[in-house]
C-alpha cells in the first residue's frame, strides 16, 4: 500500500552556527546552512540543506 504524510506545517530556520541538538532520537549536530525543523509536539531536529530543498516547501516568510 502507497501513503502520502500529511501535510501539517511547521516551523523551521536555517543555522548560521553549528552546535548539538537533542532531539527524539538522541543528540544531533547541526552544522552552518542546515535547517532546524520544529514538529507539532514541539521536538526539533536538524535537517541537511540539500534535504530539506528536495522535501520542504516554504510557505511563508
Amino acid at each position: 500500500m502507497k501513503v502520502v504524510k500529511k501535510q501539517i506545517p511547521v516551523d523551521a530556520y536555517q543555522t548560521k552556527k553549528s552546535f548539538d541538538i537533542k532531539t527524539l532520537e538522541g543528540v544531533m549536530h547541526a552544522n552552518i546552512g542546515d535547517w532546524i525543523i520544529t514538529g507539532i509536539d514541539g521536538e526539533q531536529w536538524p535537517v541537511k540543506r540539500e534535504i530539506f530543498e528536495k522535501t520542504y516547501s516554504i510557505l511563508k516568510k
